[in-house]
């Protein structure tokens, strides 16, 4: 049984939030046991010539990335890295720290391996995570910075934010999200439509030539997610991140409420058919055209290669990361790997897009 098969019982009777800042103390020390630290990375770290791909100028040495939303401060760069992801998306980040909605703002829903979240961007700011990003940066693996937007300012100030953070961090990240799309931020989700959507992308094209990508929302009507997504394409942008949590509260038997009203976002394997759904008109509508990043209930190697059939070229991971433990990443690629060779493919590239029905 495996160390973290035996503390999830444990770390399950306490708090989410306390179990997550539990977790990560121990993501801290790590590094500085270099004995313990080179053990991880020979067990989870496995390379697998047919999971690489070279995507926008970055290598990707297997499709499998964290998202955003674990490491929102970039303080466990080294750790994350050590279990075998192949990228990591760090933040969300906003450009003034901020100490997010009141606690207790996570929950478990264990039955359906899913989460319940309203942290509301609690972060240390661009210019903390900057200081972080300093001692790593640039990075053995792709590391994706997050930005969202902060609480207190006025729709109108947004773009001005968003700009300041991205000017902040633009030379120690290797490619950039724009997170328009969390429920946890009021009126956030506003803010995705074509107006805003096409200058925020004018304006960061003006600050870095690196990648930028635009997470959105599982809960857009399709004409209009369409219409924002082509924008996007239209003013220079490199990739879509889909989905970020729903605010469907149907995909879960008993969500959490407050004051008689659900909060948060659910992700997890409740998120799973949304998600999916989400990505297959996206691949329907934009493969070939933009890079699609796909979230959103992954949880096993079967699920990640229906992804890259509907035209994901990358994958995130969070939810079933908390569930399963560090084991899943390198069991999913050591399965993925195998699955490409059985069915004939030399490497994931061509794969990916195979089942898409125009």
């Amino acid at each position: 049984m495996s160390f973290y098969r035996q503390l999830k019982p444990l770390l399950f009777k306490i708090d989410p939030e306390k179990a997550h800042n539990l977790v990560t103390k121990l993501m801290s020390i790590t590094p500085k046991l270099h004995l313990l630290e080179s053990y991880l990375v020979a067990s989870y770290c496995k390379v697998y010539d047919n999971l690489s791909q070279d995507i926008h100028g970055l290598h990707f040495y297997n499709p499998v990335g964290l998202a955003s939303g674990f490491d929102k401060n970039a303080e466990f760069i080294r750790s994350l890295a050590g279990i075998g992801f192949g990228f990591l998306e760090l933040g969300s980040i906003t450009q003034m720290p901020q100490n997010g909605n009141p606690k207790p703002r996570i929950f478990r829903h264990i039955e359906e391996e899913s989460m319940q979240n309203a942290m509301g961007f609690n972060n240390i700011g661009a210019r903390g995570m900057l200081a972080n990003l300093k001692k790593h940066y640039p990075f053995s693996i792709p590391l994706g910075i997050n930005i969202g937007k902060n609480k207190d300012l006025v729709l109108s100030d947004s773009l001005k934010n968003y700009e300041l953070s991205l000017d902040t961090l633009k030379d120690h990240g290797d490619y950039f999200t724009f997170n328009l799309s969390s429920p946890n931020t009021p009126n956030l989700r506003d803010l995705q439509n074509e107006s805003f959507v096409g200058e925020l992308i004018s304006m960061a094209r003006e600050v870095t030539n690196k990648p930028l990508f635009l997470k959105i929302s599982p809960d857009m009507e399709v004409d209009v997610m369409l219409a924002v997504c082509q924008k996007a394409i239209d003013c220079g942008i490199n990739g879509i991140v889909a989905t970020n949590t729903t605010i469907d509260y149907n995909v879960i038997a008993n969500p959490i409420k407050k004051n008689d009203v659900a909060i948060g976002g659910i992700s997890g394997k409740a998120l799973c058919e949304k998600s999916r759904t989400v990505l297959k008109i996206l691949g329907q509508n934009f493969f070939g055209k933009t890079t699609l990043i796909s979230l959103g209930g992954i949880s096993d190697a079967n699920e990640l290669y229906t992804r890259l059939g509907l035209g994901a070229s990358l994958v995130q991971l969070m939810t079933s990361f908390i569930f399963h433990g560090p084991s899943l990443i390198a069991n999913i690629n050591k399965e993925l790997s195998h699955k490409l060779e059985v069915d004939g493919f030399k490497s994931i590239s061509e794969m990916i897009g195979k089942d898409i029905s125009q």
